[in-house]
């Protein structure tokens, strides 16, 4: 009976290395194609727009350094099997295939099952069938590939595995790049960070202008009235060009504070709403902070009746 090769310790390294780089390969490219299916067919119920935007960079930054890796390690196991056949048979190869082979049918098997139980609710949707279709194409090209290497076993020196890996290659390419169709470029994610930090600004100026005015009943003079040493109240400038916020008082309770930005957030799936202000015991209100670029204002009143006379005496 002829002996079967033991793994080495590169073996090992080989195999756990490049099976690791697929599973994270492979969740991200689900999760990404998941997030863009949420934002081109948004859940009324349940969609957080933001957090799809982060979830997809979060995806592209994974594939963009995982993805590369896995290539790399798959080269290297394949051109060691072409080589030396009989490493075919090692045993962390063969429990990592059939490990892959297991987890696929699993997410498969789950995947249809989904699939009937929503259709025999009457719950079908674009938005499910597109993401049950993702899920089962993903799962069957990587059940598909793995069967076929176990199989293989290094007898033939088929072209299959380069095909897929410039395939694949491809698909993840252009996937990426559809990506920042979604989340924009780097420098445009810098900007609607500064117009992110400029809203949360304003709605801390507000918060501060709403405190001032429970106190004293007036508003302030100038937004150099809210500092206080005492307390640590210091009002915020831009982020980026370091000037202060325009404050425009419009009658005994009503204000303006305007701001510059460079990102139109004026659409509703990408409007940006402040935290909900905290009127101390009085209650609390959430303003929308929906903008355009370049200059501009925001209306505010306050009610008084939410600020009793036992405030100040």
């Amino acid at each position: 009976m002829k002996e079967l090769p033991r793994s080495t310790a590169k073996d090992v390294f080989s195999h756990l290395l490049a099976i690791a780089m697929l599973y994270v390969g492979v969740i991200s490219f689900i999760t990404m194609l998941l997030e863009y299916i949420n934002v081109k067919f948004p859940d009324a119920l349940n969609f957080y727009y933001t957090g799809s935007l982060e979830s997809i960079r979060a995806s592209m930054a994974s594939l963009i350094v995982v993805w590369p890796i896995y290539i790399l390690m798959s080269w290297i196991i394949n051109k060691d099997l072409a080589d030396r056949p009989e490493k075919s048979q090692i045993g962390i190869r063969k429990w990592l295939l059939y490990l892959t082979l297991f987890i696929t049918a699993i997410t498969i098997i789950v995947d249809l099952v989904t699939l009937v139980n929503y259709f025999l609710n009457g719950e079908i949707t674009t938005r499910f069938i597109l993401k049950v279709l993702v899920v089962l194409a993903t799962s069957a090209c990587v059940f598909a590939y793995y069967l076929w290497d176990l199989r293989n076993e290094g007898e033939s020196k088929s072209k299959l595995p380069k095909k897929c890996a410039i395939a694949s290659s491809a698909v993840i390419v252009i996937a990426i790049a559809l990506g920042f169709y979604f989340v924009g470029t780097p420098a445009q994610q810098r900007q609607v960070r500064f117009d992110g930090q400029r809203i949360n600004d304003l709605a801390t100026i507000q918060n501060q202008i709403v405190d001032f005015y429970g106190q004293k009943k007036a508003l302030p003079a100038d937004l150099d009235s809210l500092n206080n040493t005492i307390t640590g109240v210091v009002v915020p400038t831009d982020p980026d060009s370091k000037l202060s916020y325009e404050y425009i008082i419009a009658g005994d309770l009503d204000f303006q504070l305007c701001a510059t930005f460079t990102t139109d957030q004026s659409t509703s799936k990408t409007a940006i709403i402040a935290q909900p202000m905290y009127y101390g015991a009085y209650g609390e209100s959430s303003q929308n902070w929906t903008h355009t670029a370049g200059r501009v204002c925001f209306d505010r009143t306050i009610d008084p009746t939410i600020y009793p006379d036992y405030i100040r005496k």
